[in-house]
């Protein structure tokens, strides 16, 4: 039975998940021309080809689009075992840092996951701000930070780009006859700021009909249907929808997020930082 190397699985996923040779490169951390070269040797492992020029780029055949699913069930068996492995005698304690964008939705499932093989290990969650999460992780208070990119740093294992987007009420919408009114986050907020930015830019009326400290208190707003807010599809759900294309607002730019790792940290820190590096690119993120 032939063994298909994981190496070529996180490449090939990379590739399904961003379209082109170019973005899994830069996601598996390789150059171009080595992306290639994996690709080669696992349709020659696979004993079938898995891309097919499409245009300037690649594009899955039918095969390579089967393929996908089984990928992920060999990768994720692979973590979970090398998990369990690493883990059943583990102990210690792992502080995370969070934004509640990814608490809210993504990191239960991650979580729950690592507690299984992991089950001595105690973990202290910290949900916040990036502003005062940032500060707790450069003091040393917290292990694995996981909130709005600031600066590019060496501790860096991920980036997430996700789009930023106008959202609003299903139940009412604002008119685009009157001031655009905003709900936003108290400052320091990169949403509250390309929000206004993005506004000002082209002269669009605007008023802050709403603030928060806190994701509740703006979710809270934006379903009174007081005002819309700028956030990720992260915040979608619940009420909460893309704002009407008739209010014609315009283009936003794309929101970075970004897990870090405490130099010198524990490892069973380093065994959450590295599943979360590998999982949360896959993840859906809307509700």
């Amino acid at each position: 039975m032939r063994m298909i190397d994981p190496e070529l699985l996180r490449t090939f996923l990379a590739f399904a998940e961003g379209g082109s040779l170019a973005r899994a490169a830069e996601a598996v951390n390789r150059s171009p021309s080595a992306v290639t070269a994996q690709m080669q040797r696992l349709e020659a492992q696979v004993g079938e080809p898995l891309l097919a020029p499409a245009g300037r780029g690649r594009s899955l055949t039918p095969t390579g689009e089967e393929f996908v699913a089984h990928a992920r069930r060999i990768l994720d068996a692979h973590r979970d075992a090398w998990l369990s492995l690493k883990g059943a005698r583990a102990d210690g304690r792992v502080v995370l840092g969070s934004t509640q964008d990814f608490a809210d939705t993504t990191l239960p499932a991650l979580l729950r996951r690592f507690a299984r093989s992991h089950p001595r290990v105690r973990l202290d969650l910290r949900i916040g701000r990036t502003k005062e999460l940032t500060a707790a992780y450069e003091q040393g208070q917290i292990d694995i930070l996981l909130a709005m990119r600031q600066t590019s740093s060496a501790d860096e294992l991920l980036i997430l780009r996700e789009a930023m987007i106008w959202l609003s009420s299903e139940h009412r919408m604002t008119s685009a006859n009157t001031d655009l009114a905003l709900a936003v986050l108290d400052p320091p907020c990169g949403f509250r700021t390309a929000a206004i930015s993005t506004l000002e830019a082209i002269n669009r009326p605007f008023r802050i009909a709403a603030t928060s400290p806190s994701l509740s208190g703006l979710r809270a707003a934006v379903l009174s249907g007081i005002a819309i807010t700028v956030r990720t599809d992260r915040f979608l759900g619940t009420g909460i929808v893309p704002a009407p294309r008739q209010l014609d607002l315009p283009a936003l730019p794309i929101a970075e997020f970004s897990l870090r790792l405490r130099l010198n940290a524990e490892q069973v820190s380093v065994d959450l930082a590295a599943l979360l590096a590998d999982e949360l690119p896959r993840l859906p993120t809307g509700a």
